[in-house]
């Protein structure tokens, strides 16, 4: 990864910087994919300057949720995470992004790596994450990083997939 980018806590002075990247990468990543009603829809329910304002300060945020993580470069957010403990040994991603400009320089994965850490240091013995099918543009990446997609939970609207720590 590149060195001029620092992985750390994200503080609550980001929440903005946080909303307005992921607002861009999903419309960038998931727009044609999704449609862009669908896209807009996820965005005003999980991008709101106020809802990650309240994850920040973990007020709120639910008890195995473990924050925000961002990835800053020059000043600039480029990348976040935020993960947590769904059950007792299994781990989380709930999100995963990074700015276009950042991608395929190792920042996701270092981002992942830090996740994958806080949770494995709260007893995660394994990791999901949910797509929303089989094209989901973040597939490629997950599937390079070990995720597997699995069968052992019910059918929903996307697809589950899990690695072992």
């Amino acid at each position: 990864m590149d060195p001029t980018v620092e992985l750390r806590p994200a503080c609550q002075a980001e929440a903005a910087a946080i909303s307005q990247l992921l607002a861009a990468c999903w419309r960038l990543d998931y727009a044609q994919y999704l449609g862009g009603q669908r896209t807009e829809h996820l965005i005003a329910c999980y991008c709101p300057v106020d809802r990650i304002a309240v994850e920040i300060s973990g007020s709120g945020a639910g008890d195995g949720w473990l924050g925000w993580l961002v990835a800053e470069h020059a000043g600039r957010v480029v990348g976040v995470a935020a993960g947590g403990i769904a059950t007792i040994g299994s781990g989380e991603v709930y999100t995963l992004c990074v700015a276009p400009e950042h991608r395929r320089k190792g920042v996701g994965r270092g981002l992942l790596s830090a996740t994958t850490e806080q949770q494995r240091a709260r007893g995660a013995r394994q990791q999901w994450v949910s797509v929303y099918g089989p094209d989901d543009p973040s597939l490629p990446f997950l599937s390079g990083c070990g995720f597997e997609a699995t069968t052992d939970v019910p059918p929903s609207s996307g697809l589950r997939l899990r690695r072992t720590l």
